[in-house]
């Protein structure tokens, strides 16, 4: 008695794993330097969205820019402030793609600095602002003990017509840590007042205060079309302790 050919049946394939979801931090953690130049026309033409981080020597910014890409020598934090003198630009993106470029413009008003080497910065800085085709962003860096600078006025009225236009801006006021919370609801309050429709953050590279907030908010200027990255969950500004030597 002949058997009945016997039927093989296929074995159940495994579904494919679905990719994790980009989280912001994730998505800044992928930071790396791309390039240097000392003058506009030295910058590579770029048609991926570009946020550029701008502020007074020693507001914090390369702390800033290190904390949210969680690395720690990314920007150069110099021991001198205002000795910086590039643009320099880092490529944000899974697998090497880059979808985001970062600006780490010069810090401004540093005393020690040559008048003319001050007023060729700022003109670098100038013409970038208002001129950069791929700007999709401005971050300005402020110590809230201080508040806002002539020069950072100054820095507003430059940026004002592009704002208006629909630039993204973002005032970060760094180091919050050293300041109570009566101080810090008071600077918010100052800061949105002169920020002309833009945003602003409490941060603290010390307490990583603000850091998943500000890494989100980037993350939804440049990706539109992604839809809203995962919001983090809502923290209350801590308690103050005592003062800290600065960043």
């Amino acid at each position: 008695m002949s058997s009945s050919p016997r039927v093989s049946t296929p074995s159940p394939q495994a579904a494919p794993a679905t990719p994790p979801a980009v989280t912001p931090m994730g998505w800044m953690h992928t930071a790396r330097f791309l390039t240097t130049a000392a003058q506009l026309h030295h910058l590579p033409e770029m048609d991926t969205p570009e946020i550029a981080f701008v502020g007074r020597s020693n507001a914090g910014k390369s702390t800033c820019i290190n904390t949210l890409t969680q690395k720690k020598q990314l920007a150069f934090a110099s021991k001198k402030p205002g000795r910086t003198q590039h643009i320099n630009l880092f490529a944000l993106g899974k697998q090497g793609i880059t979808d985001t470029v970062l600006a780490d413009l010069p810090g401004y008003g540093y005393a020690a600095v040559a008048k003319m080497d001050k007023l060729r910065w700022q003109q670098v800085m100038a013409n970038y602002l208002v001129s950069r085709e791929n700007l999709t962003g401005i971050v300005m860096m402020c110590d809230p003990r201080h508040g806002l600078t002539e020069l950072d006025d100054i820095l507003l009225e430059v940026i004002r017509p592009r704002v208006e236009e629909g630039l993204k801006f973002l005032i970060i006021l760094t180091k919050a840590d050293k300041l109570t919370r009566a101080e810090q609801a008071k600077a918010l309050s100052i800061a949105r007042l002169q920020a002309g429709g833009g945003e602003v953050k409490l941060f603290s590279a010390l307490k990583k205060q603000g850091v998943d907030e500000v890494a989100k908010l980037l993350w939804d200027w440049t990706h539109p079309s992604a839809g809203t990255a995962p919001s983090p969950s809502p923290t209350e500004p801590p308690e103050a302790e005592p003062e800290a030597l600065d960043e």
